[in-house]
């Protein structure tokens, strides 16, 4: 029988999704398996199983009526393999940390705290919690790992990171904290490995996807963000509103609409499927934009806030040296791309067209005083490295 490594299990847990990997500890982390289970609490939930070896692509219907049941599915189907037995460390994406600054060792003071602030991020957090507790009733000498996508915008000044309301609700924990962390560490982590003068420079980094925000970063560290308090702030994004009038949740709380709606409303029913009312999804409406004015509609809102965002940081940050696009619309839409780009010559950026379309590395003309670069995130490989990271730690403790 072939000798297997030590493995490193990484999980991503969503309110109606399980996202997981599996890494190899080699000399260097190896993905060998990744999967998901999708549509939990819906009709026909799915589990997706990706084995990288084989390059097979297995799929099969389950039944998860809700995520405890889906996580325990999961598990038993993670136990039932033979890598299980070699699992020495669970790395978790944890959407709100707070004021953690780095990743941690998941304790029962962690989880207290984490329990504490679940109101904060009712679609991700109580889920991700109850896969911990889950796998720690199951696996409960296996070390688990938190790591926080808000840790990274811990940097941020107090300028940028508090809001024009009573210092007493600061002192509550109410205050800019960011998200899409995890994601922009790899991004800066890809850039350094490619130009450490540059990583130092001033750079802008728009992960755009479902969810989807972008970054002020300069000499390393973030000065501003564009998602806030929850990630629901800052661009339109599928489902959410991105920033609002505040006075809106006091008009329709006036008509009868209660928190848990208007969280709905926000989270669920807004950005480009409540601008277009068809479709959430970017592809969908580009191909529907020539017959569907919403649709345009929708578009030209997305790229129009991104690029307002942009020419904010760029002021800032006092000048643009590079420009990195990320997340599936990011990485996968050189239409997008483009119109977000079109106009921002008087920040230096000039888009090669040829090597937009195709999506490479770096998009922009070799005249651009801004480079632009299109970075496929890993956050899933970022979550692998720091667990990697913390399970060395505790071994050198013992030594």
């Amino acid at each position: 029988m072939k000798k297997l490594h030590p493995q490193i299990a990484v999980i991503n847990a969503g309110s109606s999704s399980i996202k997981f990997a599996v890494y190899d500890m080699r000399r260097s982390l190896v993905k060998k398996l990744a999967g998901s289970i999708v549509g939990i609490g819906s009709k026909d939930p799915e589990f997706i199983a990706w084995n990288k070896a084989e390059n097979n692509v297995s799929t099969e219907k389950i039944k998860a009526t809700d995520f405890d049941s889906g996580t325990r599915w999961l598990i038993e189907w993670m136990q039932a393999q033979q890598w299980f037995e070699q699992v020495i460390v669970f790395g978790h994406r944890i959407v709100h940390g707070m004021r953690h600054a780095q990743a941690e060792i998941i304790t029962d003071d962690l989880l207290k705290e984490l329990n504490k602030i679940k109101d904060y991020d009712p679609d991700h957090l109580p889920a991700e919690l109850q896969i911990i507790h889950l796998l720690r009733e199951r696996c409960p000498s296996v070390l688990q790992v938190a790591c926080f996508d808000t840790a990274f915008h811990t940097t941020i000044p107090e300028v940028a990171k508090k809001f024009a309301i009573p210092k007493s609700y600061y002192d509550e924990n109410i205050q800019r904290y960011g998200f899409h962390g995890i994601s922009y560490t790899y991004l800066m982590q890809a850039l350094k490995k490619q130009d450490k003068k540059e990583a130092r420079g001033k750079i802008i980094l728009a992960h755009l996807g479902n969810g989807a925000s972008l970054a002020a970063v300069k000499n390393g560290k973030c000065i501003d963000t564009s998602m806030g308090f929850t990630p629901a702030g800052g661009i339109v994004m599928s489902t959410r509103s991105g920033d609002l009038d505040p006075g809106i949740a006091w008009y329709l709380m006036q008509k009868g609409m209660d928190a848990k709606a208007f969280n709905n409303l926000i989270n669920h029913k807004s950005g480009l499927f409540g601008i277009s009312g068809i479709s959430s999804d970017m592809q969908d409406l580009l191909k529907h934009k020539k017959d569907n004015q919403d649709a345009r509609l929708a578009i030209d809102i997305f790229c129009y806030h991104i690029k307002k965002f942009i020419g904010g940081y760029a002021a800032t940050l006092a000048g643009l040296d590079v420009l990195v696009f990320s997340g599936g619309i990011g990485e996968h839409s050189p239409i997008i791309r483009s119109r977000i780009c079109k106009g921002l010559q008087y920040l230096g950026i000039e888009l090669n067209e040829k090597k937009n379309k195709k999506n490479e590395w770096l998009i922009s003309r070799g005249s651009s005083a801004v480079k632009v670069y299109v970075i496929p995130t890993d956050e899933e490989l970022m979550i692998a490295q720091n667990a990697e990271s913390l399970f060395a730690g505790t071994k050198n403790n013992h030594k």
